[in-house]
């Protein structure tokens, strides 16, 4: 079983980004669960979700020891990153997680600037698309090409198509790569 949290504030599209990995695996045959919580303030307030793909029935929707940690800002790690498994892959956006910050010695750490990349590819929106690529090449769990096509094709249902997105994946693995 794949365990996976997505926390960051409302508004960064961390429930979009789970909603992404459980079509995903939906799309794959793959039994998922998919359990968001957010706060009563929406925007701004804390937002996560918890995500579990498995070839059999899946029991309870909480993550309990998640593999992968995926954090947009710092409140995130601080929630979330002690119940990650050991040699599990913690996400860490760096734009807004200051650079001292220690962490655990028995996980992977990937460090970010997802909110950067974004801005600087002027899709603001995407930070969580930026996330998702560094998971894809960071995760063993993972195949970048079919987390780009899954990114793709969950848009496409919905209407939309920003080419941008790509390119925020594709920046979002380098960035990952980059620290392998």
């Amino acid at each position: 079983m794949i365990e996976v949290i997505c926390s960051g504030f409302g508004g960064q599209g961390v429930l979009v980004a789970g909603m992404i990995l459980a079509d995903a695996a939906i799309e794959e045959g793959k039994e998922v669960s998919w359990y968001p919580s957010y706060g009563f303030e929406m925007r701004g307030g804390a937002a996560n979700c918890d995500v579990k793909i498995n070839d059999g029935e899946i029991p309870s929707p909480y993550c309990l020891e998640p593999d992968v940690v995926y954090t947009l800002n710092e409140q995130a790690i601080d929630t979330y990153e002690s119940r990650l498994k050991p040699g599990g892959v913690l996400l860490v956006n760096s734009t807004l997680v200051p650079e001292g910050r220690t962490y655990r010695d028995d996980i992977v750490v990937i460090k970010v600037p997802a909110t950067e990349i974004a801005t600087e590819l002027k899709n603001e929106r995407g930070t969580n698309i930026v996330m998702l690529g560094a998971m894809a090449c960071a995760s063993p769990l993972y195949d970048e090409e079919k987390m780009r096509a899954a990114v793709e094709h969950y848009f496409a249902k919905k209407g939309k198509n920003n080419p941008k997105n790509a390119m925020c994946f594709d920046r979002g693995a380098d960035a990952a790569r980059s620290q392998l």
